[in-house]
């Protein structure tokens, strides 16, 4: 019986042909209900397994009907534990005489960027250095340390309470730079490290949820500035960004604000309001609507911690005022860092680029220096971040002089720009939208 038999019946079935699809074929298949994808040339049905996704059904959800092999490796530190889930979403491959790219993507750019990638992978730049993700927690703790020893030496006064707010304002955007590392699984070389990691991060050090942070955040990284894809573009009528949404509100005569303005009421709704209001309602929603005890657990931990620490010396509703007088300041430095970098490019409908591009397009980088490295978390390196997700940060820079000089191969604009000129450009770009709408608003 056995051994034998059984090899013949699997050679057998090694040896059956593969269905084949043409791109039009596959790229039918592209509804939340019916969605296909392409891997290394293989195609998969991922309509029913989708919805158990890690990183959620909506990001792997907006490839469907295209080629995700540069994402799929972007995003995925243990490929070989990953494709033992893919396997039985197999369904065939293309067909010979099919490109490999979808909707004429450019294949010579995309073939180069894989170069690129095996390079820094040769270079060991996926490789990270602990002792640095050490001493950044370090100085965290440190941080946290100091606010609470100015408040128990000097006490609760204006001076000493305004100080100390500050101090916790910087620890708080300095463990959301940290979390995002764990998150991107860029720390440890397994996944499950970096998720355990990761949930202590943000949950403890910040009260947040790790599965709201993946489910929002990888979305951007994988269709950055795309409307209906890119929910950091998902403005809610707040925000009209680009150039072809204001245009578009503006020949539908749509005014749920003054958009010409927006530029100006920017600095009231914008940075002061994002972590305290919009983002703790959708975390805290998040976590009940979808039952993520672990989560909620985590976040109730950062919560005890805090007012454990706070209400001996403001009592319970002065430490509530406290911890959201933080998180306006945090916010404040949260937004202006994430917007710098992609409010001021392309936002538009889907281009159907080539990764490289895409990303390029979408993102822009700050230069160097160290107080540059520190404030952003190094995502002054967004070019890099966004083409390597899972490459430490401390090595982001090591990367891209390769990614410069593919960039000068293909004619692909690098921007790079001072700290403050990109802060101004923020502005500069809502002012212009904001002009766009106005002159398609009044234009019959």
């Amino acid at each position: 019986m056995g051994k034998g038999g059984n090899q013949g019946e699997g050679a057998t079935e090694r040896e059956a042909p593969m269905p084949t699809f043409r791109w039009e074929e596959i790229q039918k298949h592209s509804l939340r209900t019916d969605q296909w994808l392409v891997i290394d040339r293989k195609v998969y049905n991922i309509t029913e397994w989708s919805h158990r996704h890690p990183g959620g059904h909506r990001v792997i959800g907006h490839y469907a009907g295209e080629d995700a092999t540069d994402v799929f490796l972007a995003f995925h530190r243990n490929l070989d534990f990953v494709r033992k889930f893919m396997k039985p979403l197999l369904i065939g491959e293309l067909a010979p005489e099919e490109p490999s790219q979808d909707h004429s993507k450019n294949s010579q750019i995309t073939e180069d960027f894989r170069a690129l990638r095996k390079t820094a992978e040769d270079m060991n730049l996926f490789k990270s250095n602990h002792l640095f993700f050490l001493l950044y927690l370090a100085h965290i703790i440190i941080m946290e340390s100091i606010a609470w020893f100015t408040i128990f030496y000097f006490g609760n006064g204006w001076i000493a309470t305004v100080i100390t707010a500050f101090i916790l304002a910087t620890s708080q955007a300095q463990a959301g730079w940290l979390q995002h590392d764990y998150g991107h699984l860029s720390v440890y070389k397994k996944s499950t490290w970096n998720h355990i990691a990761h949930k202590f991060m943000i949950g403890h050090l910040k009260g947040a949820s790790a599965n709201w942070w993946n489910h929002r955040h990888f979305q951007h990284h994988a269709k950055p500035n795309i409307f209906h894809k890119d929910p950091d573009v998902n403005m809610l009528h707040v925000f009209v960004l680009g150039k072809w949404q204001p245009i578009e509100y503006g020949k539908k005569k749509l005014k749920y604000l003054p958009y010409n303005h927006q530029h100006e009421y920017f600095f009231l709704i914008g940075p002061p309001l994002l972590i305290p209001l919009y983002f703790q309602y959708q975390i805290i929603m998040s976590m009940i609507v979808h039952r993520d005890w672990v989560d909620l657990a985590w976040a109730i931990s950062y919560y005890a911690r805090f007012f454990i620490t706070y209400i001996p010396f403001y009592g319970v509703l002065g430490a509530i005022i406290f911890l959201n007088f933080i998180r306006f300041l945090e916010s404040h430095w949260f937004v202006w860092v994430t917007q710098m970098n992609h409010i001021v490019m392309e936002i538009d409908q889907e281009p159907y680029r080539d990764w490289f591009s895409s990303q390029l397009v979408a993102t822009c980088n700050v230069e160097q220096s160290f107080f540059n490295d520190w404030f952003s978390g190094h995502l002054n390196f967004q070019i890099e971040h966004h083409l390597f997700p899972t490459m430490p940060r401390h090595n982001l820079h090591k990367v891209a002089p390769l990614v410069r000089s593919l960039c000068a191969k293909h004619g692909i604009e690098y921007q790079q720009k001072p700290l403050l000129q990109a802060l101004q450009d923020i502005i500069r770009s809502l002012r212009q939208s904001g002009q766009l709408w106005l002159d398609a608003y009044l234009h019959k």
